[in-house]
């Protein structure tokens, strides 16, 4: 079992950046898969992001080169640094170990204004 904690979201304009950061414990979180999800209203949750247990990243076409997945096993934490932030950007985050079939944060909003 893991916990997963999500913290970084907000309100930014089109064009600005965000970080989010999402803190593990309860487990060993070098042995995980990481990813992040999100979910816009009305559309289905999608993985954005996913990140290897050596630090492999991959991404989604539509955040590919605006987001880097990041993360510090000594620390037990996963990052989202988010650059040129779009309007259609606008979702709930979250931060995700092993999968659509593992264990969830509890979200944190991010809005971008146009």
């Amino acid at each position: 079992q893991v916990q997963l904690v999500e913290s970084g979201g907000g309100l930014v304009q089109a064009g600005g950046s965000l970080r989010l950061s999402c803190a593990a414990s309860g487990s060993t979180f070098r042995v995980y898969v990481m990813g992040w999800y999100r979910q816009a209203p009305g559309k289905q949750r999608e993985l954005i992001a996913q990140i290897s247990t050596s630090g492999a990243p991959n991404y989604a076409y539509s955040v590919k080169g605006r987001f880097t997945i990041s993360r510090d096993n000594t620390k037990s934490m996963l990052y989202l640094q988010m650059n040129n932030l779009k309007p259609e950007d606008t979702a709930v985050y979250y931060c995700n170990a092993q999968g659509s079939s593992g264990f969830w944060g509890q979200g944190t909003q991010v809005t971008v204004s146009s």
